[in-house]
């Protein structure tokens, strides 16, 4: 029995995974299985794909509406059919995702821009539109050091940063410094004690530009993190914009029960920053 068959089983395929009933075309709800599947790495790299009457035998749906859902997975990319060869995956599927935790928080963000790669795109000194001013206690008229950047880990992207910092603290490092070193341990070689942080987690659409940056099709959902750092005199001294890929990045709180019998209520945990 080849690889392919044996992975189309009742237990991977089970009875009801597609309905008729739905108003999704049934070669769109195959489509969306196999592919989870392949995006998952239960099919991996360079493995056969079930064959189109395997396919259609194991969703209960005709070899035409199998033959759409695996020629839609050959047109995203994520396998390559050859006549007489059959169909093969060729995405590989992402490393495992990086996590982060709230849980010292700023710690965890220093550590991950140890252990991971930057690609800075650009550096200068801009007018802060208005929420960067309102975030930085800044006037509109002013400069501020705007950079972005691209971080990956094991050479592929993971995260589009847009980081904002006063222009007499982005004055104490260069380009260089930022291409290398973690935007924190800038800050804090600058002399600033960073003391505590804010943020605002929501999920957005990527644009052009940052769909590009983060080799992603323009519309593909992402978490976006917008998070406002101060120092020991409660002053703000980095306002940053981040957009991450959902499927290499997730982001872990730790919660406790607390309250009364009466009022009891879900509550992260006293630790995090």
């Amino acid at each position: 029995m080849s690889v392919a068959a044996a992975k189309i089983g009742p237990e991977t395929f089970p009875v009801g995974l597609v309905d008729d009933r739905s108003p999704t075309p049934l070669y769109h709800q195959v489509y969306l299985v196999l592919r989870g599947k392949i995006m998952k790495g239960e099919f991996a790299f360079d493995e056969p794909m079930p064959s189109e009457q395997q396919t259609a035998e194991a969703f209960g749906v005709s070899r035409i509406t199998a033959k759409r859902a695996l020629n839609d997975l050959a047109s995203d990319g994520l396998v390559k059919r050859e006549r007489g060869r059959g169909t093969r995956v060729i995405f590989r599927a992402p490393v495992q995702p990086l996590r982060s935790s709230v849980d010292g928080l700023l710690e965890n963000l220093l550590q991950m821009g140890l252990e991971t790669e930057v690609q800075l795109k650009s550096f200068g000194y801009v007018r802060p539109d208005r929420d960067v001013a309102l975030a930085l206690q800044c006037a509109e008229d002013g400069l501020v050091q705007r950079a972005i950047r691209v971080r990956c880990l094991d050479g592929e992207p993971f995260s589009y940063l847009e980081t904002h910092v006063p222009e007499q603290i982005g004055r104490s490092y260069s380009r260089d410094d930022l291409a290398t070193r973690p935007l924190l341990e800038l800050l804090e070689r600058s002399g600033v004690v960073v003391s505590r942080a804010e943020q605002t987690i929501n999920a957005t659409l990527a644009d052009m530009e940052v769909a590009n940056a983060l080799m992603l099709e323009q519309g593909t959902p992402l978490l976006s993190i917008q998070r406002i750092v101060y120092d020991q005199h409660d002053n703000p001294v980095e306002f940053i914009r981040a957009l991450y890929r959902p499927d290499r990045y997730q982001y872990r709180m730790t919660l406790s029960r607390v309250g009364d019998e009466m009022s009891r209520s879900w509550s992260p945990t006293s630790d995090q920053s």
